[in-house]
């Protein structure tokens, strides 16, 4: 039934604690896990007078980024996952939404960061709006 699982993640214990689901999930469909990373970098509009410490800024994302993605792909394929990673930059929600169309994700599996009242107002929910814009199934872990 599922074949590719996308598992959008930020470096933070709370976005990994879906990592255990989606790996059982694999392992019980024989599916691969498709890790995804967006680098977050500041907003570059104050940094625009100093265009060579916006291309530092950016490149130090990727970098990290892609460091952390390969110590996950090395991690989960240790334990026996089929296991690859892409990175992507732009508005998180949307990227999660178009990295799962590109490689024809089955299902994206992530965790919520339990964000409510201001907190959510002002943050928002990246898990509230792929689930509202995704066609295809979402599951969403608590990370407690």
């Amino acid at each position: 039934m599922y074949k590719k699982i996308l598992v959008p993640l930020d470096g933070s214990p709370l976005a990994e604690a879906v990592l255990p689901h989606a790996q059982a999930l694999a392992k019980s469909e024989g599916a691969e896990i498709v890790l995804l990373s967006v680098p977050v970098t500041p907003n570059l509009d104050y940094l625009s007078r100093t265009p060579g410490l916006a291309t530092q800024i950016i490149e130090d994302a990727e970098r990290e980024t892609e460091a952390y993605l390969k110590t996950e792909v090395e991690k989960l394929t240790e334990e026996g996952t089929k296991v690859t990673s892409v990175m992507r930059e732009g508005p998180i929600p949307e990227m999660i939404l178009m990295v799962a169309d590109e490689v024809h994700a089955d299902v994206i599996a992530m965790s919520t960061h339990g964000r409510s009242g201001i907190q959510r107002w002002l943050m928002g929910s990246v898990a509230d709006r792929v689930v509202h814009h995704a066609h295809i199934p979402v599951m969403l872990i608590h990370p407690n």
